[in-house]
């Protein structure tokens, strides 16, 4: 079941970020609000299997630990694509390491699904989602 589901959060995130290089930005934009907007749905504070997986279970069961690790270098990967693709396109500073600023991303995305299964408002999810996307390094004019 967790490998499953580990999965299907990776495909269903390369669906949201791959395609071409004019629409990276646009991708990667409606990515982390959808993250924000799903996890604001999740009134039931469920939360995310990876997270709880990794968190729970991770320190007793290496087969899990290694699924979460894979899970997440996948998802930084997508990640670091599409912001490739967003510099190349402009949207982005050239200058910026896309790795480091998937990274980040990553980062700000599990952080919203955790302050989301503790009963953050979708305001503030939605909030920390538009800040992400703001301190992106843009190219100077």
């Amino acid at each position: 079941m967790f490998d499953e589901y580990c999965g299907s959060v990776v495909d269903a995130t390369a669906q949201q970020l791959r395609g071409d290089d004019k629409n990276a930005y646009a991708r990667l934009s409606t990515h982390v609000h959808a993250v924000a907007a799903a996890t604001a749905a999740d009134t039931a504070h469920r939360g995310c299997l990876l997270a709880k997986g990794a968190a729970e279970l991770a320190e007793h069961d290496q087969t899990v630990a290694k699924r979460a690790r894979a899970t997440i270098e996948a998802l930084r990967a997508l990640l670091e694509d599409d912001i490739a693709a967003c510099q190349r396109n402009g949207d982005l500073a050239a200058n910026a390491d896309p790795g480091k600023l998937a990274a980040l991303v990553l980062a700000v995305l599990r952080g919203i699904e955790a302050l989301g299964k503790a009963g953050a408002s979708q305001e503030t999810l939605a909030d920390i989602a538009q800040t992400a996307l703001a301190v992106l390094p843009r190219p100077a004019n």
